[in-house]
Parts: structure tokens; C-alpha cells; sequence
């Protein structure tokens, strides 16, 4: 549906920020290994974080990512498949372990998740068709303009404020999103834009454009654990810092996203 701003800013932007329990059913270090079991949620409609292959399994970059760390571990790695609005439900109420998914560290999600160190980086800007002409943010601010984003992500709140003429399309997903736009039902998205070129190539019948846009800034994901759980974010904190420090993040990276990290997150031992 189109909805215009005042009708979605409070709330849908945090990534579903409703009021939640404390994580109750959350699982320390300790539980998680005595259950011989890492649960970890991602997102399969974030090519080439995540996504099914042809045998109906999840795989990309973050599976890779989580893979690693349920080895460090010692124990099963089971990844539960999410999206945008209920991934950050799935881990405060401890459904999961952590939640991955392309989960940038804000201070609204900081309210009801804990952060560990940033695995990487997030670039924005715009991405639409070559025929709509759509060359810099200002040309987004516009009635005539649809834009397709994805309920509970990031730029929600910044593109209410920045371009509030604009009409808007929410969607579930990003496939979702990229069908809208290849198939004229919307104009343009602003979104992060590293795997554009990847999740974007399917659609060969269009002309895409990637505009990246300086003035949002840069942005770090995090893996998401449920509040106060600090023996599983500090141990994730160690794992991460010696994941970074080997390369494998870089190289996962690189494999799945077919270029170096666009900003790349240097090995922090300080947390």
C-alpha cells in the first residue's frame, strides 16, 4: 500500500521497535553450549547476505559469517530465517541466539537489543531505473515520486524527513522492492547499496541506477543479541575481533559481494 509519512515514521522505522519483554527465554554462553546449538537469525531475501540456493538452503555472506562462529564455539549452527519487521522481536524475546541480517547498529534498535562490534560496513544512496531521470536526493522530493522501502529498515525516518513530498510504497522485502521498481510500480529506493549490483542482476531487462549518497553517512552492523545477555555479546565481541583479524570477514565479503568492502572495519580489541 501507499502511505505517506505521518502514517509510518513513529515506530516502523527502529526496525519494529514495539514495547518488549525482557528477553526471558534469551540463552547465555553457557546454555547455548550445554544445547550444543547456535540459533541464528537471518535474512534469505538479502542477496548475497543471505539467500536459498537450489537446493532449498540458505547461503551468503552471513551464513558463511555464522558458520565460522558456531565453529569457534564448538557446537551446531541452526540458522532461522527472518525478515526486516520481526528479526529484532525474534532475538529480544530469545527466540534466537543473535540476529544477523543486515543489522545496522542505531540508537533507537540500541533500546531493546545489545550490539556486539561492527562485522561491517553499510553504504547508501539511491537506486532506480535509468529512464526515470533520478539523479540526486533532491530529485526524490517530489509528489510525483513513488519510493519502495522495506518496512523496519534504517533510512525510514531519514527519508520522511528529507524527502516528505514523496510517496511511499512498504514492502516486506527487498525482492519485493525490486520488482516494484523494475516493474513501474515505484520510482526509486534509497537503501543500502552494497549488494545492489548483486540482487539487482536478475532483472535484465532494465536499466538500473546506483547513486550513492554521501550525506547519510556510513553505517556498521552489528550482530543483534537480546538485552543484558553479555556473556554471549562479549565471547561474540572475542570471535568477531579474531574473524576480522584472520581475514575471514573480508574474504567472505569479497567472495559473496564480488568487491572489497566498501568501508572497511578494522579489528577492534576494545569493546
Amino acid at each position: 500500500m501507499i502511505v505517506r509519512r505521518s502514517l509510518f515514521l513513529a515506530g516502523l522505522a527502529a526496525g519494529a521497535l514495539v514495547s518488549l519483554p525482557r528477553a526471558a527465554g534469551a540463552r547465555p554462553l553457557d546454555d547455548v553450549m550445554r544445547a550444543n546449538e547456535l540459533r541464528v537469525g537471518v535474512n534469505p531475501t538479502l542477496p548475497p547476505r543471505a539467500m536459498y540456493d537450489d537446493r532449498n538452503q540458505i547461503v551468503g555472506f552471513e551464513p558463511d559469517v555464522a558458520a565460522a562462529i558456531a565453529e569457534k564455539l564448538g557446537v551446531r549452527l541452526a540458522l532461522v530465517p527472518v525478515g526486516s519487521p520481526d528479526r529484532i522481536p525474534f532475538v529480544a524475546s530469545g527466540r534466537i541466539d543473535f540476529v544477523m541480517g543486515a543489522m545496522s547498529r542505531t540508537s533507537e534498535r540500541a533500546k531493546v537489543i545489545d550490539y556486539t562490534v561492527p562485522v561491517h560496513s553499510e553504504n547508501y544512496g539511491i537506486v532506480t531505473r535509468e529512464d526515470t531521470g533520478i539523479a540526486t536526493l533532491d530529485e526524490l522530493d517530489r509528489e510525483s515520486v513513488t519510493l519502495a522501502q522495506v518496512r523496519g529498515t534504517t533510512p525510514i525516518p531519514f527519508i520522511a524527513r528529507r524527502t516528505p513530498k514523496a510517496k511511499v510504497l512498504l514492502l516486506d522485502n527487498y525482492p519485493d522492492r525490486n520488482r516494484a521498481i523494475a516493474q513501474r510500480r515505484a520510482d526509486a529506493s534509497f537503501d543500502g547499496i552494497d549488494s545492489a549490483p548483486f540482487s539487482l542482476r536478475t532483472f535484465t531487462q532494465v536499466q538500473w541506477k546506483i547513486i550513492p549518497v554521501a550525506e547519510y553517512g556510513v553505517t556498521y552492523s552489528g550482530l543483534g543479541v537480546a538485552k543484558g545477555n553479555h556473556s554471549l555479546r562479549m565471547w561474540l565481541n572475542v570471535a568477531l575481533y579474531e574473524l576480522h583479524t584472520s581475514g575471514m570477514i573480508e574474504s567472505a565479503w569479497e567472495k559473496w559481494f564480488l568487491s572489497k568492502m566498501a568501508t572497511k572495519v578494522p579489528a577492534n580489541p576494545f569493546f
